[in-house]
Formats: structure tokens, C-alpha cells, sequence
């Protein structure tokens, strides 16, 4: 038995889709065959991966979005389902990190990752939820009633790790968080699950493995490797699918063991 992923007359909305993971997650639908809506702060790296992106035949559209900002987390969907049709598909990607020992955490670090990873996460996935929801209900038009919701989580949200415990605790939110509403939005067809990705060699932290701290931390990973963003492409795929029709509320860890 094999199975050929279409998303065709899908829409996929990518937050954080400007540079790494968001990036690959933004290419990969697309080549399945969904629009993809990108959004972030950065309207020229959008910009230039919505070009490669309709260079390789694929159909991309840009919203600005900060998703610590409600109001502008409402307007980028409002302009996206307008422009571009409803959504049917979230990764909800945007995430920082910030550290420090525990002791020297300040309240703006604190807020710094707490209001990007959970706040924002919450309440984009509120936002295109309510549309799924109304269109689930019968109550808005669209083609495609349910939804995928994937939340990007991390390994650090299942396995404590020194110097980024404030982002730990973010990422253990966005797992339980996924848990919530996937037991709330089940029963509409609405499939809520999350990605933890283990490390993950991105242009943001490519120079990093190269130095001695981090082949010393390549060293006491189970295969002694990062992997690649492409390494993420068949979870995600299968989440963002129709065959994943009976996965809801499942937290997937792709880290190659390191959490074990």
C-alpha cells in the first residue's frame, strides 16, 4: 500500500514562516500542492521565499503578522482568508528562546518567550479555529469543514534542559495546550496535534555547530547528529493530511531519541 499526499485546494497558514523550521514546513505544503499563507515580521524574507516558492510552481501569499499583537494576529487571518481563501491547515510555528540561569531570568525575558511561544501560539490557533469551528457549525461557507492544527512544541516541552528553563516551560505549555483544545475542537473534525522537534541544524544556528560547544553537545546526542529541517517533512506531512483523520490531541516527538 502507498499513499500520494494531495493538498491540493487547501490552504495552509505558517506562522514564523520566514527562516528556518517555518521556511521548510512553507515549501513542503506547498509542494503537496497547498496555497500557503506566510506570515511573520519580516516582509522581505516572506517576500523572497513566496518568489521561490511560485519559481517551483507552488502558489504563495504574504501577511505581516506579530503574534504578541492580538489585533494584528486578527487582521493577518482576516486578510488571509480574504485574499487567499479559508484555512484549512495551521502550523503554528513562531517561537524564541532566551538564556540564562534560572537565577538570573529577568521579567523581560520571562515575557519574551512566554508571550511569543504561548500567548501568540494560543491565539492564532484561537483565531483560525473560530473560523474552522463556524464553517464546521455550517455557520460560515467553505469547502473544507474540520482543520489541522499543528503545533510546533519542542523536546525541551518533555525533557528539562540547563540555561533555557523559562523556554522549557513554554514549550511544556504549547504540549498541554494542544492536549486542551484538541479535546474541545475534536468532535468538530478539527485535529489538534503537536511536533516536538529535537535540535535541528537551521541558518539561525548553523555557526553554532561548527564551535566547540556545539560538537561537544552533537557528542552526547543518541546518534551524535542534528538533523535537518527536512527531517520533519513526513510528520508534518502525515498531520496536515486526510489520512490523519484519526490522530487528535497526539503530542510527536522527532528528535531522534534525545528525549527518551
Amino acid at each position: 500500500m502507498s499513499y500520494d499526499i494531495d493538498l491540493a485546494g487547501r490552504v495552509a497558514l505558517v506562522t514564523g514562516a520566514s527562516s528556518g523550521l517555518g521556511a521548510q514546513f512553507a515549501r513542503t505544503l506547498a509542494s503537496a500542492g497547498a496555497g500557503v499563507v506566510l506570515a511573520g515580521r519580516r516582509l522581505d524574507k516572506l517576500k523572497a521565499l513566496r518568489t521561490e516558492i511560485e519559481a517551483e510552481g507552488g502558489s504563495a501569499h504574504v501577511v505581516q503578522m506579530d503574534v504578541t499583537d492580538k489585533d494584528s494576529i486578527a487582521a493577518a487571518v482576516a486578510h488571509a482568508e480574504t485574499e487567499f481563501g479559508t484555512i484549512d491547515i495551521l502550523v503554528n510555528n513562531s517561537g524564541v528562546s532566551a538564556t540564562s540561569r534560572i537565577q538570573d531570568v529577568t521579567a523581560q525575558d520571562y515575557d519574551f518567550v512566554m508571550n511569543t511561544n504561548v500567548r501568540g501560539a494560543f491565539f492564532v490557533a484561537q483565531q483560525v479555529g473560530k473560523r474552522m469551528l463556524a464553517r464546521a457549525k455550517g455557520a460560515a461557507p467553505g469547502s473544507f469543514t474540520g482543520g489541522r492544527i499543528i503545533n510546533i512544541a519542542s523536546m525541551a516541552g518533555l525533557k528539562v534542559l540547563p540555561q533555557i528553563s523559562v523556554y522549557c516551560m513554554s514549550k511544556a505549555a504549547v504540549i498541554h495546550m494542544t492536549k486542551a483544545f484538541a479535546v474541545e475542537w475534536g468532535k468538530f473534525g478539527i485535529n489538534v496535534n503537536a511536533i516536538c522537534p529535537g535540535y535541528i541544524d537551521t541558518e539561525i544556528n548553523h555557526e553554532h555547530w561548527q564551535t566547540e560547544g556545539g560538537q561537544k553537545l552533537i557528542q552526547m546526542l543518541p546518534r551524535k547528529r542534528v538533523g535537518q529541517p527536512h527531517d520533519l517533512d513526513a510528520v508534518l506531512m502525515m498531520l496536515a493530511s486526510d489520512q490523519s483523520g484519526f490522530v487528535n490531541g497526539a503530542i510527536i516527538a522527532a528528535d531522534d531519541g534525545f528525549a527518551l
